[in-house]
């Protein structure tokens, strides 16, 4: 028993003693490095940025430039674009509108070039791909149609368009009327004071989510959303951070895998479409406080449209100037900052090369 033992720990130590130098080579490599080549790469294009730091890369520094901005007062502003995104209105200022930032070792190549911007998003060949979401992030959403590539995409695209198909969003329109009217009679009782419009529309988005996609009230499903929303502002405040180390390994059957599957793109459903939609309706209310002639003449368009009547689809479809209204308010105000993509292989981008 003894010498089986004695031989298990010279075993054990011979290993660790074999394998460590190769852990150490791939640090090396992965942390000081293949990061070194890239930004020397780079470099020699023409393309500067915020030198790579060990570990974080610039995550520690957007992090910090983040909270620093949203503790600064705020004021009556569409220029919004130094609070939401600071690192970005610095670092493009100093390095121009396309520069290298680091997220941990992984290099972003950073473009506010339309042209160049345009050519990403047509990719004729395929080569700039949907980065896929890891961590935290992908046990919350899954990968869906924001993410998703080649037939798994075309697949949910095809399940989307079945469900947001002309006529079943006509469907849709009498449960959200109900809950524009139970909003409307809740403001009612407020006359007089205010009201935080922002979480009155969570509370309207939620419900019609509740009544049109899973045939239930807010009130059922409230913890639900309670708990999708604390998850979300997790997910938000665990952007910039890091595991050094983590590994899982998670064994399930065909079932439970489908399973997950439906889970995450229902989640992926619930958050997106709740805070894309309660934010536009916020900013849009926003907007006409500000501009009340533009909301005397929205009035009188719905007004010489319905009456006092409540809406219906053919009417919808001519609302010429509330279209207008909402187009200008997802113009100053998008729902999405930015979009990513990663290289599928080198590639050249207008007058740079990209590597894999």
């Amino acid at each position: 028993m003894t010498s089986s033992g004695g031989l298990v720990i010279m075993l054990s130590s011979f290993l660790c003693l074999f394998l460590f130098p190769f852990a150490l080579i791939n640090i090396i490599l992965k942390q000081w490095w293949t990061p070194t080549r890239v930004q020397k790469l780079m470099g020699r294009q023409g393309i500067k940025g915020p030198s790579y730091r060990l570990v974080h890369g610039n995550a520690k520094q957007i992090l910090d430039m983040k909270n620093e901005a949203m503790s600064r007062p705020k004021s009556l502003s569409h220029d919004l674009f130094p609070l939401v995104q600071p690192h970005y209105n610095l670092w493009c200022k100093i390095y121009g509108n396309i520069f290298l930032q680091w997220y941990g070792t992984v290099p972003q190549l950073v473009i506010m070039e339309p042209e160049l911007c345009k050519e990403i998003l047509n990719n004729k060949d395929r080569v700039y791909l949907q980065v896929e979401l890891q961590g935290f992030s992908k046990k919350l959403l899954g990968n869906g149609l924001g993410t998703a590539e080649g037939e798994h995409w075309a697949k949910l695209r095809k399940v989307a368009n079945h469900s947001f198909h002309g006529e079943s969003l006509k469907n849709m329109i009498p449960d959200m009327i109900t809950s524009v009217e139970e909003m409307l009679q809740r403001w009612k009782n407020h006359e007089g004071k205010e009201v935080e419009v922002n979480q009155e529309f969570m509370l309207l988005t939620s419900e019609v989510i509740s009544k049109t996609a899973f045939g239930s009230s807010y009130v059922e499903g409230k913890n639900i959303f309670e708990m999708l929303t604390k998850l979300s502002s997790l997910l938000f405040k665990n952007v910039y951070t890091f595991r050094l180390l983590g590994i899982s390994n998670l064994f399930k059957t065909s079932d439970e895998i489908e399973g997950d599957k439906i889970e995450k793109e229902v989640r992926r459903f619930i958050l997106l479409e709740q805070e894309t939609t309660n934010g536009l309706l916020a900013w849009t209310v926003f907007l006409l406080a500000l501009h009340p002639d533009w909301q005397e003449e929205a009035r009188k368009e719905v007004l010489q449209l319905f009456g006092k009547q409540n809406p219906n689809p053919d009417g919808i479809a001519r609302l010429k100037t509330m279209s207008m209204i909402i187009n200008e308010t997802l113009r100053l105000y998008p729902p999405v900052v930015q979009l990513i993509r990663k290289t599928g292989r080198e590639v050249r981008l207008g007058k740079h090369d990209c590597p894999c």
